[in-house]
């Protein structure tokens, strides 16, 4: 299937809201002790980047997924992450959408929550099946023997 990613254990669609923990390595000039002596120092640090995965294409190797999130000042960003990376570090699925599209560039038209949000009804669905837990049944003891 085309709209799906394995990476380790999480198995995600186009539609869920995801985590990507996604390694950077920043490198930055520090003046040095002499006059013209200057130093690079590199760091590494893990961002946390979520959104909505609005399209999975390509194949094997090429394999990859669209994350947006809407930033600050209701500005949406996009973000193009391959699947097989040493970057990504972790993946975290963390809500369930059921789109009935396979590529949802219709969110980049809606402005503020409206884009964060699939629609209401796949949302009470999900509550739904959550709360149908069968509830134990109790048992009347008869003591008037």
């Amino acid at each position: 299937m085309a709209n799906q990613i394995t990476l380790g254990e999480t198995t995600f669609h186009v539609g869920d809201t995801i985590r990507v923990n996604y390694k950077l390595i920043e490198k930055e000039k520090v003046a040095g002790k002499a006059k013209r002596e200057v130093k690079e120092e590199t760091r590494e640090r893990v961002q946390i980047y979520e959104g909505i995965v609005i399209s999975i294409r390509g194949d094997g190797m090429n394999k990859s997924f669209t994350v947006r999130r809407i930033g600050n000042g209701k500005i949406g960003i996009e973000r193009i992450f391959p699947a097989i990376s040493p970057w990504i570090k972790k993946v975290e699925v963390k809500l369930k959408g059921h789109p009935r599209r396979a590529k949802l560039y219709y969110l980049r038209d809606r402005v503020g929550k409206e884009a964060q949000k699939l629609s209401e009804k796949e949302v009470k669905t999900l509550k739904t099946k959550i709360s149908l837990k069968p509830k134990p049944k109790k048992k009347k003891s008869d003591d008037s023997k």
